[in-house]
């Protein structure tokens, strides 16, 4: 993934809503430590997680957009990645069901979002590879983070985690064999088992669900996470040669 600076129009109004959510990340995880019971490090960790993020999202725009400023759609999507880098810095914290409750409805709020950008994108004609690899790449954290939680709160082994580190070996695998690295056609169920994904591990995170149950639902997601990204790999193999 190359990194390259944004054109200066681009760059100006990228770094305001980038600069206003790094310091709101840490302004809101400030507020929300005491109502969580978090440690005094949570603000920081969650002003880091959206800053790196932040850094790498800006890194993408020179090639990958071709607007002169981010536009609505992907103004929400930024608006998920805050919330999203206060479900992150959960990581660590103490395995209460405040803290649980906290991640939880912070998840529903971020996956609520998640059916706006992409309407705003097509609406307002912002649509680029940008922002539909900026939404990709914000769901597959919001997993990574949850998967982790999950293990975290012992509602699963530490097996869990593989569904959020799933996306990050199939780029990795690309390294490897060139292939992996085609294009695949848009597909239903893939959008289809990334919801039930975000939706089964809210579920297995929030202190409703406790073992075996939460066992049994987090197994469930990571079999249907797997046989979902098999089907891609079957298929990238299969049509390898024309790559």
């Amino acid at each position: 993934m190359s990194w390259h600076l944004p054109p200066q129009p681009l760059r100006r109004r990228t770094l305001i809503p980038f600069a206003f959510g790094t310091l709101a990340a840490l302004q809101l995880a400030t507020v929300l430590s005491p109502r969580l019971g978090a440690s005094a490090a949570y603000p920081v960790k969650a002003m880091l997680v959206f800053g790196v993020a932040a850094v790498i999202a800006a890194g993408q725009l020179a090639s990958t957009h071709p607007f002169d400023r981010l536009g609505p759609a992907n103004l929400v999507t930024t608006l998920r990645l805050l919330l999203l880098s206060l479900v992150a810095a959960l990581i660590g914290e103490g395995p209460t069901s405040t803290v649980a409750w906290g991640g939880a409805l912070l998840a529903v709020v971020i996956t609520t979002l998640d059916g706006v950008d992409g309407w705003l994108a097509r609406r307002t004609r912002f649509a680029s590879k940008f922002g539909a690899r900026y939404d990709m790449e914000t769901d597959a954290l919001l997993i990574l983070v949850l998967a982790v939680l999950a293990w975290q709160f012992d509602k699963a082994g530490i097996w869990i985690v593989l569904a959020g580190a799933m996306r990050y070996l199939f780029v990795a695998s690309g390294y490897l064999w060139p292939w992996m690295n085609a294009a695949l056609p848009d597909s239903q169920r893939r959008k289809t088992v990334c919801v039930v994904q975000i939706v089964g591990l809210i579920v297995v995170v929030s202190p409703v669900a406790t073992a075996p149950g939460s066992v049994a639902a987090a197994a469930i997601t990571l079999l249907t996470l797997t046989w979902s990204f098999g089907v891609d790999v079957r298929w990238l193999h299969q049509h390898r040669q024309e790559h």
